[in-house]
């Protein structure tokens, strides 16, 4: 396994690879793998020719009070996971190396945006959107993955590819769970011992929800429940607890088949997501 730091070394091997006739998957993290990360490189090295990790703690999805410089990096940690699970090249650029000017030119990501974790994070779609149009373009894959415990980044870089013509495919894979429910996450290093005691209740409040508007279609009280269970087994504070229409992420009216049910809760200071994907035919996609 390479690690490379420069756009020039992966743009010299992306070039030698197609010119193969050789397929190339790219898996987008922020590092600090887990077990969702490696079940995404998993993925990609059974269906490409090349797997190319992307390691960059990205700024520009970050607000000014956000964890940016506390988020957490290990490389060397890093490095040793990904190569156990066949990653070719790890791409961890420096910012300078990502970002060496600013032009003036911006994405917007739109009206996906503006609601659930945008409503509280203002431009931080508009940097996710900026930092993977970049690297498809480094990279130039012909498959990348994500995984659906970010649902409303996923719909929206969905939106940009098929908009915006990039010639690749998104590949989405289920949440990745500890045993007892929580979605694994790199911020979950965060909570205290006491705080991941109580964490689970987020995935039971939803599985909650899911089964009470299943049951009776009725959004508003599916999501009093989930509320009052989350809050009541963690006293946390909800930032958003929303059933959607998905992937577009509209309002649920009586035609919608696809549902998405997500949160966002802090735990003290730290803030976790989770969601569930399911149809009114009780056909899960990532629980």
């Amino acid at each position: 396994m390479k690690i490379i730091n420069t756009i020039a070394q992966l743009k010299s091997i992306v070039h030698d690879t197609k010119g193969e006739g050789k397929s190339i998957g790219l898996v987008p993290t922020m590092g600090y793998l887990h077990e969702g990360h490696l079940a995404l490189a998993t993925k990609a090295r059974g269906e490409n020719d090349l797997v190319v990790m992307s390691i960059f703690v990205n700024p520009t999805q970050f607000g000014p009070n956000e964890d940016f410089e506390s988020y957490p990096r290990n490389l060397e940690r890093d490095a040793q996971l990904a190569e156990s699970v066949g990653v070719d090249v790890i791409f961890a650029p420096s910012v300078d190396e990502m970002y060496p000017e600013d032009g003036g030119i911006s994405i917007r990501a739109g009206r996906q945006s503006e609601i659930l974790c945008g409503a509280s994070r203002p431009g931080h779609f508009d940097g996710v959107l900026q930092v993977v149009a970049k690297l498809f373009h480094i990279a130039e894959p012909k498959r990348v993955y994500f995984g659906q415990k970010d649902a409303q980044q996923v719909a929206i870089i969905q939106t940009l590819v098929r908009d915006f013509n990039f010639p690749l495919e998104i590949k989405t894979l289920p949440i990745v769970r500890e045993a007892d429910g929580l979605a694994k996450s790199s911020r979950n290093v965060y909570l205290t011992e006491q705080e991941r005691a109580v964490v689970p209740a987020i995935f039971e409040g939803l599985i909650l929800a899911k089964e009470e508007f299943i049951l009776h279609g009725n959004a508003t009280a599916a999501i009093e429940l989930a509320s009052k269970h989350i809050t009541d087994k963690t006293g946390g504070v909800i930032d958003y607890l929303e059933l959607l229409s998905y992937p577009d992420l509209k309002a649920v009216t009586d035609t919608t088949n696809d549902f998405l049910l997500a949160t966002a809760v802090y735990i003290g200071k730290t803030r976790l997501i989770d969601n569930i994907i399911f149809s009114t035919k009780g056909e899960t996609a990532n629980v």
